[in-house]
This record gives C-alpha cells, structure tokens and sequence, in this order.
C-alpha cells in the first residue's frame, strides 16, 4: 500500500504530523511519500499542484490531504492560488463523490450548537457530487454587460451545468450507500427556481426506480438548510450538487461539537480516495499547536476502511478517539469548563496511547 502524504499550508502540516503518527502504531505495511501541494508547493515551484506532485498523487492507492489556502495569496490570479490544488486533484484523479459524514460522538454532545435531545446519537453521510455544478461550469469570466438590469457595466459569470451521467453517478453512489444504513436517501436540489436543479431532481427519481427497497425524499435546499437544525436526525443519506454540498456539510458539521471533528473522503469510480478534514487551513492559528487533529485522523481511519480494506485498523482508531473524549481531553474548540483542554500534538499522543493500549486517561481532568 502507497500513501500519497500532502499537508499542505497553515494547520494541514500539523494535523497531518499526527495522523500519520497514529497510522504508525497501527503496525501495518504501507509506505509513504510526502509532496507539497497548494501555496507551500506555489513557493517552491510556481504552481499549487505541481506536476511532480500530481503524479505522486496518480501513482498512490490512497491521498491524505490535510488543507491548502492562505491570505497572503488572495492577490495572485486564480489559477496560482493554493485552493486551485485540490480542485485540480479532484479533477485530474475524477474524485467525483464527497463522502462526509456527520456524527455526533455521546461525549460532545453538549458540545454542539444544539440542544443535546436534537444532536444525541446524531449519524448523518452528506453525499456531494464533486467535479462539476457552478465550481467547473463553462463559460465563467468577466465582461462588460451587454443587456440585463445595467449595460455597459462590468460583470461577473459563472455557468451552473450538469450531464445525465454526472447526476447518474452520484445518485447511484448515495442509494448503494444507504442500503448499508437506514435506507432513506433525501435528494436536495432548487428545482422551483433551477433548470439544472429540475434536471438533478429528474434524474435522480429515474435512478431511484433501480433502488425499491431505498426511500426517496427531495428537498428544496433552503428547507433543508432549516431542517438540518430543526430536526437532524430525520436525515440519512443526503445527496446534493457540489456548491449546496460544501454548504451544507459545513452547517452539519457545527452539529457534531465543532467542524474538526468532520473528516471526509472523496472517490474515484475504483474506490480510489482521497482524505481530508472537512475544515480549513486557518492561517490564524496555524504554528500555535492549538489546531484539533481529530477530523484528520479519523479520516485516516476512513482511508483504513474504504479504500486499503483494513477495517478492523479503521475500528482501533476511532474506538481510540472515543477513549480520549471520554477522558475528557478536548482541543481548544471543544473546550468547556470541566474538561481538560490540550494541543495538537497532546490530543495525537493521547489517540497513539490509546490504541496501543498505554493510555492512562479514565476520568474526566478539570483545568
């Protein structure tokens, strides 16, 4: 097995540290290769997604990421600028579908945004569909308007668009997926105002008439934006385009305590994956080793699970995970009164222990 290990910019060099460190323990055989990728790779080569770093990435049975971005490179053109590398990577590898689910663990439940009745034993997979909708749609640009409400002035386009087989993919992906669930897939489009939502919405019911045994709901995306706070537990599965995907998967993730711990995956048709955490790369606390690397090393755990077929692996790491909360060890944006807060490095140390059986932390250890 062959690990592509790209870190990144701002935090993703310090939570991959400890990711890759819990991988260790784990007394498997795999090797690894590390490659910058985003604006460490643009200040070494040009460019966020270098040749040399894309083919370390093809040749890789599995990728993980860990967040690229920076504010210091906001005035370059877009195409140098670090987020274009993991756009890159999903489109060069065709990573179309974005596994990110959504869990809320027993211990953090008072961590949440929400009432703990709403969030308790919360398990919700957003399934975002990855290459294509508004992010790749050609034509895109800038130009002088030539009708609309002002002529002559300056404007800016994007094109939302979607093939048949792009929304065939996708909608097959997230009913196999729900069959090894609850068997209940919610849809969530803009149908009433979208063509190409209308489209997604058509589309979808057809290929559900594969899937009898898989409920089918479809939803308007700004009722389930509400619905998610309302009431998330009513949802399964969800499967949705790429830009109401990264949106809502990112209000799902304030539903499980804070969105590190959010990991996710994202596949080829092979299964090929790449993983990553949910969140950012937050230049602002990056080098401080206050970041959590809970959401990267559970997505390693996934990486373990789907794509190098070593799930009992996967098990150690996130029964690990449950141990430390359970000890009460939490990152600066889980901390409440009457935990014991701790940086990155402590909460990887803490999950090494764990696994390997040396962790001494039983109770709950006030600060």
């Amino acid at each position: 097995m062959k690990i592509a290990i790209l870190p990144g910019d701002g935090i993703g060099t310090e939570i991959v540290a400890e990711a890759v460190k819990v991988l260790n323990v784990l007394d498997l055989k795999f090797e690894t290769e590390t490659a910058l990728v985003g604006g460490a790779a643009y200040e070494a080569h040009g460019h966020p997604l270098p040749e040399s770093t894309l083919n370390l990435a093809r040749s890789a049975d599995a990728i993980l990421f860990g967040a690229v971005g920076d504010w210091k490179y906001d005035k370059l053109e877009r195409a140098l600028r670090p987020e274009q590398a993991i756009l890159g990577l999903r489109k060069h590898l065709g990573l179309f579908a974005n596994f990110r689910p959504a869990l809320c663990y027993e211990q953090l439940t008072s961590a949440s945004s929400l009432k703990p009745e709403l969030v308790a034993g919360l398990d919700i997979l957003i399934i975002r569909e990855l290459t294509g909708d508004i992010y790749f749609g050609q034509p895109r640009g800038r130009r002088i308007a030539v009708d609309g409400h002002f002529p002559g002035a300056e404007e800016a386009f994007d094109t939302m668009r979607y093939s048949k087989p792009e929304i065939e993919r996708i909608a097959h992906v997230a009913f196999q997926a729900a069959r090894k669930r609850s068997k209940k897939v919610t849809s969530v489009d803009k149908a009433n105002v979208l063509e190409t939502f209308q489209f997604w919405k058509d589309v979808v019911t057809e290929v559900h008439a594969q899937y009898p045994d898989v409920e089918l709901q479809h939803m308007y995306v700004d009722n389930a934006a509400m619905q998610l706070v309302k009431a998330p537990k009513a949802f399964d599965v969800v499967v949705t385009g790429n830009m109401f995907g990264d949106i809502l998967s990112d209000e799902a993730a304030m539903l499980t305590g804070s969105i590190g711990m959010l990991p996710s995956a994202s596949f080829d048709k092979n299964n090929k994956g790449l993983y990553e955490p949910s969140h950012g790369s937050a230049p602002d606390i990056a080098g401080k080793g206050v970041a959590n690397p809970l959401a990267t090393i559970l997505s390693a755990a996934m990486m373990l699970r789907f794509t190098l077929d070593q799930p009992q692996a996967a098990d150690r790491i996130e029964s690990a995970v449950k141990a430390v909360l359970s000890a009460g060890l939490r990152t600066a944006d889980l901390w409440s009164e009457g935990t014991k807060k701790v940086g990155t490095r402590e909460m990887g140390d803490a999950v090494v222990a764990a696994i390997s059986g040396n962790f001494a932390g039983k109770t709950i250890t006030k600060t």
